[in-house]
């Protein structure tokens, strides 16, 4: 059986970030601690710098990743490119501490 009935809406069709502060709610109280949860929320993505660090990580093992399948070769050529700067690095600077 099919009704003429409006399809009630959710509260809360989009999902919101836990930084946002949804739209519609009337009570100052409920209001005022809805932007408290959102602030703090913010603070928080703010201030959790190790969890920063590894959404960067993540990221940047992703982009190495497609770069290592779209060009094996480079990728080979970087790394021993890397593994030649870094041992020249050391030992410049065992060479500079040992005179």
């Amino acid at each position: 059986m099919s009704s003429d009935a409006p399809v009630p809406l959710s509260k809360n069709p989009v999902a919101l970030p836990r930084t946002a502060v949804p739209l519609g709610i009337t009570d100052p109280v409920e209001q005022a601690r809805t932007e408290l949860k959102a602030a703090l929320a913010a603070i928080e993505e703010k201030a959790n710098v190790p969890r920063r660090v590894e959404q960067a990580l993540d990221e940047n093992i992703e982009r190495a990743r497609a770069f290592n399948r779209r060009n094996p070769a480079l990728t080979a050529v970087a790394v021993i490119a890397g593994a030649v700067a870094v041992g020249a690095a050391v030992w410049g600077f065992v060479r500079l501490y040992t005179r």
